[in-house]
């Protein structure tokens, strides 16, 4: 950490001086000199203590990247170059870490770059803040806010292409952990007057350009406006496009950030209709008629401007009319109305336009802070950023100058008071004796303008409520009266002979001396900018539209609302709002930015030194430094000065081991400074003079030169060594390898030589033993020649022989075969034609039946069981074959069929069959039951908790588990059953419940009985004598008759290897307690669906009706 501050303090490497309380000497020269030296090497901050100063560079610069923030991010404030990066971590590590709330003032002149110094603040807090969603949405709305307000409050102007058209402070609000938690902005004197003129070469406020540019074609429609800029009067035409502006792209811009900030689609919809509105308010043109009675009166020239003005805002035409031809003047209990002259309607039509216009801005400001509010009510630390206009002198100053001048002397004097107190606190926490320092307090020209009874704004609002004639000449005359010797006013129609020959101050002025200068104004129009008056009509009207947002925006026309009492003026307001910020202030930590305008031509890398000048001394830069250093000029931690210093002396260096502040007294000892030029405070030493510095600075250089000097002889000495050693290193290994190299040729060459006599002594003796074993090979090969040759001759001569001898055997064979057929052929030749007809008829049944075989093999159906198609028949005496052979082809692949069946499927399929032996061509309602498979727990008994309990009562496995219709045996009347059936027992249960009703063991089961027809009726006949028997057998009705009767029929079969009686009728009787009942089927309606109906006639007859 010591060398990084080494390398990187404030004055290392420095360009002029970094902090302008070290300049020396001290003039206004020598200060604006430093800042040119700085501006012309892009060092466009600078120090005056704790104050930065920022000269508009008016280009890009590579100071504001990611790794500068992190480069400034936990650092000292002068431990780097001077940078507003500094100021903002500074502020921001003092809320966070010392929980003191902060506010950064922002002040210079139009042009000067306070709005990109305020953005550069806010960017740097919000990379330094803390992560996670909900933070990175409140810094989002927080930067958003700033395009939205800029858009409706900043226009081009001669001296910015951005500049402020009122006055902005920001309450950042943090939780404890120094995360942003909202904001809340206040607003400060829109310029209002530019919406209807504009200086020459400005324009009126952004939005209005941006809208027509960057609307679509479908909004512009909506809102009745046209892209060009010449259809509307109060667009300044002389700079309408701005060089290096797109207002179309800005435009996207300022909706995005409006959907960011919190504005819903309808509330960004009515703000461009109000918009739009002051667009067109600006086109409407009066003309003059004359009255009967002689007086004149405003006609509109053409209505279809304010025809679309009306359709805009949902106002009535008529009444918007009238409030531009007349005046309501109301005084007591009496209303006059009074007609508007082209003049007065003119000025109604510009002060409606100013007024939506200005209203809608404090509407805007009012729902951002409503969208970037804390939410939480927490305590909360406050950073406040204030971007403010600077003092302005112009060749024409008016009310504005007058208003924003007022509120600069009030900046500077609570700058002094907190730079002086900051000053105080500081020597008494560090027990330094506080000095009085003498500087100009500018409390007297505050006095002048804000004095409740005497001060310039109370005459001013005096003189706008005094009846009579009000002129801007009478409220000079009264300023002439009252403030005629005070020494900060001048006018030459006051009192003061001083003044009266003053060629430089005309008539109709008055002259203020502010800390800045001397400021003229001129009173024409004071009284009206103060009094800012909005005909009552207007308001009314106003009020009237069906436009929620400007029926919001003019509260006073709601008839029930009504006061006489006169809206406050445009001063008293201004100064209530001064006084609030004052206060506000004045509870936090300042620290302050002062920017610089360098040229007027908005150039990059031009200094005028004039115009540079001009602001430093309306800033009152000169009188800060002489503040600063009206006490010590340099203070420094003890450590960190001895560690910067600590070489200068030997007995610190280079380490010493004792407290800080011991070794900066041991080293001012010996550096033998004088005691008067420095003093010892708790945690830092005081330097008084800049020059006491700079001699330190001086030696601390030529000490370093000194230890680099020492350290080059060092490494000098040891880099020698080293490539002595090197070298002696190398050049025995470079012996040892030559050595090696000429030992290892020289073996080569002898081993060479060897190889080459032994090669040519073992060619010798090769030779001459190949030699040798070709002659004997030679004499073998002869002697296998002949041999090979002789047994060639023994075997033809052979072969010849039985050749001979197997001829004469074939043609005896021949000979005895030929002669054995002719005696065939002689005995056989009278049976010949008795059995050809029979060796033909069964050579062509087989070449039938072959041909059959080969066909049908083509033509075999498929292997599916149900597939009845079969070849056709080719020859009437194959009938029997083909059937069979067709039969036989069925019973095969009904085989393998079966093969693939599972043990599952095989059961299902057995019940099938089993259900068709006992029910196909019987029951009706069999042919339904054929496609439909064989569940069995259609209930799911095990899997559906409504059943856990009759479940759990069930111990065997269920085999089949349904809802049936248990038919009564006395009335005949169905109630809903559970119907289980299990490899033991029937159990019948209720149906809501689940509670066993009856169980009967499948043995007490002695026949089923059901009928023809297709119903689900059967009878259930149980053994005479039988537990189950006491009330006699069961009747029940269901769909699936076919599977249930099929299932009990089998389970009674496994369990008593007896099949029962299925009684198939249309007639049967049951057991109903002691009684024969007879069950009949008859035709007839069913009343309940498919259910068949059971009537109990008598005793002895139960009818069912079926379809």
């Amino acid at each position: 950490m010591a060398k990084s501050e080494v390398k990187t303090s404030l004055l290392d490497n420095m360009i002029g001086v970094g902090d302008s309380v070290l300049l020396e000497p001290l003039t206004e020269d020598t200060f604006l000199e430093n800042l040119k030296k700085r501006f012309d090497h892009s060092e466009i901050y600078t120090y005056i203590g704790s104050v930065v100063i920022s000269v508009n560079p008016y280009r890009h610069l590579p100071v504001y990247t990611p790794e500068k923030v992190e480069e400034y991010r936990n650092r000292n404030f002068y431990e780097l170059s001077p940078h507003i990066y500094a100021l903002a971590d500074e502020a921001y590590r003092s809320l966070r870490d010392q929980d003191k709330d902060q506010c950064i003032l922002i002040t210079g002149e139009s042009g000067a770059g306070k709005t990109e110094a305020s953005k550069l603040v806010m960017s740097y807090v919000a990379a330094v803040c803390g992560k996670g969603a909900e933070v990175n949405q409140v810094k989002e709305q927080l930067l958003q806010s700033n395009p939205v307000l800029e858009a409706f409050g900043n226009a081009k102007t001669m001296r910015n292409d951005n500049s402020s058209r009122f006055g902005k402070y920001m309450d950042i609000e943090f939780d404890f952990k120094g995360d942003p938690l909202g904001g809340v902005i206040s607003n400060y004197l829109l310029e209002k007057s530019r919406v209807v003129k504009q200086p020459r070469d400005e324009r009126n406020f952004h939005i209005f350009y941006q809208l027509l540019s960057g609307g679509s074609e479908d909004l512009l429609k909506r809102l009745m406006l046209e892209r060009d800029f010449n259809q509307y009067n109060y667009l300044g035409l002389d700079s309408a496009k701005v060089n290096g502006v797109d207002d179309a792209a800005n435009f996207r811009t300022v909706k995005n950030a409006m959907q960011i900030v919190g504005f819903m689609d309808d509330e960004a919809e009515s703000v461009l209709e109000v918009v739009a509105a002051v667009l067109k308010l600006g086109n409407i043109e009066f003309k003059p008629e004359s009255r009967v009675n002689g007086l004149d009166e405003s006609r509109i020239q053409d209505k279809n401007e304010l025809k679309e003005i009306c359709e805009l805002l949902g106002q009535d035409q008529a009444v918007l009319e009238r409030a531009f031809s007349f005046r309501t003047v109301e005084a007591k209990q009496e209303k006059v109305s009074t007609t508007l002259n082209v003049a007065q309607a003119y000025y109604a039509r510009d002060a409606l336009a100013k007024n939506l216009y200005n209203r809608l801005f404090t509407w805007l400001v009012s729902r951002i802070n409503g969208s970037i509010k804390a939410q939480t009510k927490v305590r909360k630390k406050v950073m406040g950023v204030l971007d403010i206009y600077g003092f302005e002198i112009f060749e024409n100053n008016s009310f504005e100058q007058f208003i924003i001048n007022y509120c600069n002397e009030k900046l500077q004097q609570i700058f002094i008071e907190l730079t002086l107190k900051e000053e105080q606190e500081e020597y008494i926490k560090e027990g330094i004796e506080w000095t009085h320092i003498e500087y100009f307090n500018n409390a007297i020209i505050c006095e002048l303008i804000e004095n409740n009874t005497n001060g310039i704004l109370a005459m001013l609002d005096e003189e706008c409520l005094r009846p009579g004639t009000v002129t801007d000449e009478t409220f000079l005359e009264k300023l002439n009266q009252i403030c005629a010797i005070h020494e900060r006013f001048e006018s030459r129609m006051s009192k003061s002979s001083r003044f009266l020959n003053d060629t430089t101050l005309p008539h109709n002025c008055f002259r203020i001396q502010h800390y800045a200068g001397k400021v003229m104004y001129h009173v024409e129009g004071f009284v009206d900018k103060n009094n800012d008056l909005l005909y009552r009509d207007l308001s009314q009207a106003m009020w009237k539209t069906n436009h929620v947002l400007v029926k919001a925006l003019f509260p006073e026309g709601n008839p029930a609302k009504m006061s006489l009492k006169r809206p406050p003026t445009a001063g008293s307001q201004f100064k209530a709002s001064v006084a609030t910020l004052m206060k506000n202030l004045q509870t936090k930590n300042p620290n302050y930015i002062r920017c610089i305008k360098p040229n007027d031509q908005k150039a990059p890398r031009v200094f005028s030194g004039a115009l540079v000048r001009h602001q430093v001394r309306y800033l009152g830069l000169m009188e800060n430094v002489r503040v600063r250093r009206a006490g010590y000029a340099f203070k420094q931690p003890y450590e960190s000065c001895l560690e910067r210093y600590k070489m200068l002396c030997s007995q610190t260096w280079p380490h010493w081991r004792q407290g800080a502040r011991d070794g900066v007294k041991v080293l001012l000892t010996e550096l033998q400074i004088p005691p008067e030029e420095f003093s010892y405070g708790r945690s830092k030493i005081f330097i008084r003079n800049p020059r006491t510095l700079f001699e330190l600075e001086h030696l601390r250089k030529h000490r370093l030169e000194d230890l680099a000097t020492l350290i080059q002889k060092i490494y000098r000495g040891w880099k020698c060594r080293t490539d002595f050693l090197l070298m002696k290193k190398s050049q025995i290994t470079i012996s040892a390898w030559t050595r090696r190299h000429f030992q290892r040729k020289k073996y080569l060459q002898l081993k060479s030589k060897t190889i080459l006599i032994q090669s040519y002594i073992r060619g010798w003796k090769a030779r001459k033993l190949l030699r040798e074993l070709k002659h004997q090979k030679r004499c073998e090969e002869s002697a296998t020649t002949i041999a090979a040759y002789w047994r060639g001759t023994q075997a033809r001569r052979e072969l010849k022989r039985l050749k001979e001898e197997a001829r004469r055997k074939h043609a005896v064979a021949v000979i005895w075969a030929y002669w054995l057929g002719l005696k065939v052929r002689r005995e056989y030749r009278k049976f010949f034609r008795a059995n050809a007809g029979r060796k033909i008829y069964e050579f062509t049944i087989q070449r039938i039946m072959q041909k059959y075989f080969l066909e049908l093999k083509k033509k075999l159906p498929s292997l599916s069981p149900t597939e009845r198609t079969w070849p056709a028949r080719p020859y009437l005496f194959l009938d029997d074959t083909h059937t069979e052979l067709k039969r036989i082809f069925h019973l095969w692949r009904c085989k393998k069929y079966r093969d693939q069946f599972t043990e599952q499927k095989r059961a299902i399929f057995e019940e099938k069959l089993e259900a068709s032996e006992l029910f196909k061509d019987k029951k009706a309602l069999y042919t339904n039951s054929v496609s439909q498979p064989f569940q069995g727990d259609y209930l799911e008994i095990s899997k559906n908790p409504k059943y856990q309990k009759l479940n759990g009562a069930v111990e065997e496995k269920i085999m089949l588990a349904d809802v049936v219709n248990k038919i009564n045996r006395a009335n005949g009347k169905g109630a809903p059953r559970i119907f289980l059936l299990t490899k033991s027992n029937f159990i019948i249960a209720d149906l809501k419940s689940g509670q066993i009703k009856s169980t009967i063991p499948v043995i007490d089961i002695t026949s089923v009985s059901v009928s023809k027809q297709a119903d689900g009726l059967f009878a259930v006949h149980l053994k005479e004598g039988s537990t189950a028997a006491a009330k006699g057998d069961f009747l029940f009705n269901s769909d699936r008759l076919i599977e249930i009767i099929t299932k009990l029929y089998r389970t009674i079969f496994f369990k008593t290897n007896q099949k029962i009686n299925v009684e198939i009728n249309n007639e049967f009787l049951v057991q109903f307690n002691q009684d024969k009942v007879c069950v009949k089927f008859i035709q007839g309606v069913q009343k309940n669906g498919n259910l068949p109906a059971c009537k109990r006639k008598n005793n002895r007859l139960l009818e069912v009706s079926v379809p």
